[in-house]
Parts: structure tokens; C-alpha cells; sequence
């Protein structure tokens, strides 16, 4: 894949760079040396504050003011470091360009999509404005946005997300730069959509020949993308190498406990492997080895200097393997796997449950649950327009000490139905039991009382704690809630912290002073705190980096055999719902579409949409992804403002594209499909009946009206 040439089109040396703080500066990269060769792909990896993006940006001079640069950038042969602006200016855009993170702030909100990106082409090409329009126009259908001709005078909030990085892709290829930086491209966007930038990263690089370097945080698209990967930890370089020997052969500790952290769609396993520890503050790096305090394989030795990038030969050249490690060339030898290295934690056997599911005790029923919200228009004066369909026929059903996972794009519903639950109320149509209850029949007071058997883990935890009050009083405020008494408080709340794995003497300490993997577990601490049956976790590893996901993840598995309890676990990640969850139910726009056990439903998907998602799911691992076949789902959802008649998805469905008979056609646009409505469900092994089938019967169902078999 990669083309090998005498001269490097891209070469960082020594690159360091130093952040004003209220102390001295801060450094941010320490040292950085990196290699890009015309047409290949560099991955840069590690966790967040590592130097990733901050080395993306300091080769286009991106910094800030506060901002001191050292070391040497050089394309094909010409120094960027000290470049005068001007001339610098001329190199942005035209040789190196930049694709960022977020294109909403990345755009000018007042000027439309067609004139920032034929202002990109003016700029270094000398042609009128009614050529660069016709540019526009022509990248933009490369990007596979549709009718380009309208998309032009669109302004930025207009487009989705998906589409303003496929438009921010379209503007940085606008010049055929020789180098595209590509900062965390796909962070913010479903997986599908994520899917869809990826390919358009690759026709990119087809047509214009650039050499691509890739920032993510994600091993499975760093896999599936990069020839090359340099690994990145406290602002250095500590292993660079191709992808396959990489991944195949890691000789950095840390890499080693990256891949190992990661939860892996194509398999279930037992613990994932955590590293333990955060990384130190970059104002405070210890002597030694900056790695040294979370190694397990650290010596006297690591503490005392810090070691060089080193292996196969001088700098970082194609094809050469090079860790920071005083033992790379053990691990190199021995090769192990990560739970060899690391320790990994004992999970407790699950409490034994009957192998009928159908007689174990029901905690979550829904029925046909829906949601509206009306759609308003005016400023002082509001009138009701039309209405948002938010929800619109959700079924859910979770047993005694089960795992059940919500998974679906953004604006399917997943938020939505979450509240409906946790109102404890009766719904706008449908039906919710909860414990048995019917939550349309409870009193103010029987609902108060069922609160206690239901929490919520929240996304972000530095936002759902109190910051003014320390992490004791925050575990013991249900306890109070529900008038606890004091000793019994006292007692419990240093109980709960240990059982979360944090330390009962920090309970004086306030959210800021913990890690964000630490105060997710003290969000977890605080929801057990009233021993609920059902725990509702609402992404609650999503903002967390993979190594500190790993060992939230192993905690919440821990917890559910210890006390039993029933997990409603939503996320859009489905590795994380693969490795976790024992049954899953997939939505689209407001419906459900897909339910059963996780192993048949990620095995034997029989809705094309959970076909689709399931196949834009990147593998950490490069010869699997590179075999993979994809799925890639044309445009974006549609609007939840309209009920369309028939099946929702036929919009976005290959299946439906396939058809070829007009009876079947008719009958994907007229008729609503409803779980277990194909031809041959329940038929074919492992396959489910309906709803309200005989207790133990499997249940995998699809609503789909030409499910596959």
C-alpha cells in the first residue's frame, strides 16, 4: 500500500512544544519524530492529553499564542518551523491540509457551504468565482452529498452531522493537497455515518494521491486506515511500527494494554484487561519512564532515565519496528497476550438462573411505547406546526439479572425512551411495567417508592455530580432522600465506596479532584447506594478512554453478579454492548426493529439496518477489517417530524434498493412491519416466536417484511 521513496514528503524531528501556564510552561509534546511517505496512511494513536492533536496542528502552525514551538517540520525538504506567515499561509490548503474534529465550529455559521469551499479553491487557484462554484459543486458530489447543485447555498447548521465532515473533507481535498491531517475525523458521528467518512477519506486519497495522517482515539479505525501507527503517551512517541506488527507484535507495555482493553465485536470474553492508574499531569512528569507508575513490568531501572525510541534502526523508517521500552525486546520474544502482562480481575460467578428465561421474575416491560413533542414555530407568539415522533412503538423486555442493550444512531430514541421509564408515569401511548407495576396505575407515593428500585448512571459524571459537595455526601444523598437513618448512612456509604474500588478516606475530596473514570464510579456508588433491582446506564463509558473503560466496564459486570442485578445499558458503541449485555434491542427512528439474544442478533442479524451497523463497526485488528465486508447506508436518517407510512427504513435500505417486484415494493411502502413479521421467523435455528410465546422460547425478532434468514 505504501509507496517508498528516497525523500520523506512529510518529516517531524525533535518536535516539543511548551504551553504557558500560571507555573512555567507546560509541556504538551516532548520530542516528537515522524515520518510520512507519499501515499501511504500514518495512524497516530493514545489517550486523551498524549500530544495527539496538538502534533497534528503544530505541523500547519496552528497553535496558539500561548503556544512555543520547537524542533523541525519539514515537507519534501523545506522547513516549516519559522516560516514566515504569508508563506505559510500559501502551504495551508494547497500542499497540507487540514480536516478537523468538529466541522460545525470549523465553518463560518454565516456564509453558505458552496462559497467557503470555492473561496478554498480562489485562494490558490486562479479561476472566477463561476469555475470555483463548479468545483464546489463537483466536490461535493465526490463527498457523496446529494444534489450538490442545492447543497451549495446550504449553511453549515443546515447539513448533519455526517454531511458537514463529508463537506469539511470536500474543502481540504479542494487543492489537491500532497498531505491531508485528519484530527479525530469521525469522533462525534454514528457509527454508520462514520462508515461513510472513512470511505470518503479513501476516495480522497484515490483521487488526489495524498498522503494521510489519521488522529483517532479508536484502534479499529486506526486498523482498518493506517499502514503505519506511532503510539503516543505523555507527549512522546513510544512505539511506531506497520499496522499489522503492531497489533500482531506489540513491544510497548502500554500498547500492549491498549489492545487489550478494547471490548471486541467479533467475540465475547470474560474481564478486559484495564491499565491501572491515569496518566501523570504533564506539569509533574515523574524522572524515568512517564509510563513507569501503571507498568507492570516497570523496573528500578524505568525510574531513573527515560528510555529512547529504538529498534530496527535510526528514526522511525518505513518498515522498522521502534519502542520506548528498556524490554521491548522480551516482549518482542515472548509475544504475550495483554491478560499475561497485566493483572486482570477475578470476575465473582453470576448468580445461577433458570435456563427458562421465561421463569425468571420480569423488571422491565414495554409494549408499543410512543412519545410526541410539539413542533413550534414563531418568537413571541408560538403555534404548534407539526410534531416530532420521538418514539414511536418501542418494545423492551429485561428479566431478573439480565444485561439488556439499547443500541441505535442519534435521534433514534434511545434518550427519549430512557425518560418515559424513569418518569415512572403514564405514557402517551403504550405500556410500561416496571417490577411488575404498571407505572399508569402507581400514586405519588407508590412512584416515589419504586424510584428507590430503579437508577441512572449518567453520561458525563462530572456534570451529574454536585461539584460543591464531596463525594461522601454525594453517595449519601439518596440514603437521605429516603430518610435513611444517620448510622445507617455512616455505615453504608464507606461500604459503597470500597465496593466501587475507591478509597473510603477520599470521601472528603469533591469531584474535581478524582480521574473521570473515578467519578463514574462514584456515579455508580451513589445509584447503588438504595440497593435498586434495575440500574439504567446511559452511555456511561462513552466520555472515558479505552483504558479507563476497561476497568468501569469490569466493575459494572462485577456488580451484577454480586448483587444480582438488572442492567437497561445504553450505548452506541456495540463492542461494549457485544462484551456486556446479554440480550440487545436496536432502534430506528423511534422504533424497535430488532430484538433477541446478543449473541443471535449479532451473529445472525436479520434487520438490514442492524446488517448495516454491525458492519461499520471497525475491528481492532488490521487483517480482519481489511477482509470485512461493508455495509455502507446511503444518507442519514430521516426526519422525526414526519411519520412516514410503511416501513421506515426503506429510505436508507439495500434490501428494498434490490427489490425488483412491484407487489414487494408496495408492500415495504404501504405496510409497517412489525417484530416478527418476515416470512420464516421462528423457522430457522435458534430463531424466535412472538411476543408472548410459550416461557424459554427463543425470541429473535426482526421487523423487517424480508428479513434474512
Amino acid at each position: 500500500m505504501t509507496t517508498t521513496v528516497d525523500t520523506p514528503l512529510l518529516a517531524v524531528r525533535d518536535l516539543r512544544v511548551d504551553f504557558a501556564g500560571p507555573h512555567g510552561p507546560v509541556p504538551a509534546v516532548r520530542g516528537v519524530d515522524l515520518t510520512l511517505r507519499r501515499g501511504e496512511t500514518l495512524g497516530i494513536v493514545g489517550e486523551s492529553g498524549s500530544g495527539k492533536s496538538v502534533t497534528a496542528l503544530s505541523v500547519l502552525g496552528l497553535l496558539p499564542g500561548t503556544a512555543e514551538l520547537r524542533g523541525s517540520v519539514r515537507l519534501d525538504g523545506r522547513e516549516l518551523v519559522g516560516l514566515p506567515g504569508r508563506e505559510l499561509a500559501a502551504i495551508r490548503g494547497r500542499r497540507v491540509a487540514m480536516v478537523f474534529q468538529d466541522p460545525l465550529s470549523a465553518f463560518t455559521p454565516v456564509y453558505r457551504i458552496g462559497d467557503q469551499i470555492a473561496e478554498a479553491v480562489r485562494i490558490h487557484q486562479r479561476v472566477d468565482r463561476a469555475a470555483a462554484r463548479r468545483r464546489a459543486a463537483e466536490l461535493l458530489e465526490l463527498v457523496g452529498i446529494p444534489d450538490p447543485g442545492r447543497a451549495l447555498d446550504s449553511f453549515p447548521h443546515e447539513f448533519s452531522g455526517g454531511m458537514r465532515q463529508r463537506a469539511m473533507i470536500a474543502m481540504a481535498i479542494a487543492n489537491d493537497p500532497d498531505v491531508l491531517l485528519a484530527d479525530e475525523p469521525t469522533t462525534a458521528l454514528d457509527v454508520t455515518i462514520q462508515a461513510q467518512v472513512l470511505d470518503v477519506l479513501r476516495t480522497a486519497r484515490r483521487e488526489t494521491g495524498a498522503a494521510l495522517v489519521l488522529v483517532s482515539h479508536d484502534l479499529g479505525v486506526i486498523a482498518g486506515m493506517a499502514d503505519r501507527v506511532a503510539v503516543m503517551y505523555a507527549g512522546r512517541v513510544v512505539e511506531s511500527a506497520g499496522v499489522d506488527e503492531l497489533f500482531t507484535a506489540p513491544q510497548h507495555p502500554y500498547t500492549l494494554g491498549l489492545i487489550g482493553a478494547v471490548p471486541r465485536l467479533d467475540g465475547r470474553s470474560g474481564a478486559l484487561v484495564p491499565i491501572p492508574g491515569t496518566p501523570a499531569p504533564m506539569a509533574d512528569l515523574p524522572p524515568g519512564c512517564p509510563f513507569a507508575a501503571r507498568c507492570p513490568m516497570a523496573e528500578e531501572r524505568c525510574t531513573t532515565a527515560e528510555p529512547p525510541l529504538t529498534g530496527g534502526g535510526a528514526g522511525d523508517g518505513d518498515g522498522e519496528h521502534l519502542a520506548a521500552c528498556v524490554r521491548s525486546a522480551e516482549l518482542a520474544g515472548r509475544r504475550p497476550a495483554p491478560a499475561e502482562v497485566y493483572p486482570v480481575p477475578a470476575l465473582p460467578p453470576a448468580a445461577a438462573a433458570p435456563a427458562d428465561r421465561g421463569s425468571r421474575a420480569p423488571v422491565l416491560s414495554v409494549s408499543g411505547l410512543g412519545k410526541t413533542f410539539p413542533l413550534l414555530k414563531g418568537t413571541v407568539f408560538k403555534r404548534r406546526v407539526g410534531e416530532v415522533y420521538a418514539v414511536d412503538g418501542v418494545d423492551l423486555d429485561l428479566r431478573e439479572g439480565e444485561t439488556l442493550g439499547l443500541v441505535g444512531e442519534s435521534g433514534s430514541g434511545k434518550s427519549t425512551t430512557l425518560f418515559e421509564l424513569l418518569n415512572l408515569a403514564a405514557p402517551e401511548t403504550g405500556r410500561i411495567e416496571v417490577l411488575g407495576r404498571d407505572t399508569a396505575e402507581l400514586t405519588r407515593a407508590e412512584a416515589h417508592r419504586l424510584r428507590a428500585e430503579l437508577q441512572i448512571v449518567f453520561q458525563d459524571p462530572m456534570a451529574s455530580l454536585d461539584p460543591r459537595m464531596p463525594i461522601g455526601d454525594i453517595v449519601a444523598e439518596p440514603l437521605r432522600a429516603q430518610h435513611a437513618a444517620a448510622g445507617e448512612i455512616a455505615r453504608r456509604v464507606p461500604e459503597l465506596l470500597r465496593q466501587v474500588g475507591l478509597d473510603p478516606a477520599h470521601a472528603v475530596r469533591y469531584p474535581h479532584q478524582f480521574s473521570g473514570g473515578q467519578r463514574q464510579r462514584v456515579s455508580i456508588a451513589r445509584a447503588l447506594a438504595v440497593r435498586p433491582k434495575l440500574l439504567v446506564l446511559d452511555e456511561p463509558v462513552s466520555a472515558l478512554d479505552v483504558s479507563i473503560q476497561a476497568g468501569v466496564l469490569n466493575l459494572l459486570q462485577s456488580l451484577k453478579a454480586e448483587l444480582g442485578l438488572s442492567y437497561l445499558f445504553v450505548s452506541h458503541d456495540l463492542s461494549v454492548i457485544r462484551h456486556l449485555a446479554d440480550r440487545v434491542s436496536v432502534m430506528y427512528l423511534g422504533r424497535t426493529v430488532e430484538q433477541g439474544e446478543v449473541s443471535a442478533v449479532f451473529e445472525r442479524p436479520r434487520h438490514p439496518y442492524t446488517r448495516a451497523l454491525l458492519s461499520a463497526v471497525p475491528l481492532p485488528d488490521p487483517a480482519a477489517e481489511r477482509a470485512r465486508e461493508r455495509i455502507l447506508l446511503a444518507g442519514d436518517p430521516p426526519s422525526p417530524t414526519e411519520r412516514r407510512t410503511g416501513c421506515a427504513f426503506r429510505t436508507r435500505c439495500p434490501v428494498y434498493a434490490g427489490l425488483t417486484g412491484s407487489a414487494e415494493r408496495a408492500r415495504c411502502e404501504q405496510e409497517r412491519p412489525g417484530l416478527g413479521d418476515g416470512p420464516g421467523l421462528g423457522d430457522g435455528p435458534g430463531l424466535g416466536e412472538r411476543p408472548g410465546a410459550a416461557a424459554g422460547a427463543s425470541d429473535h425478532q426482526a421487523a423487517c417484511h424480508f428479513p434474512a434468514a
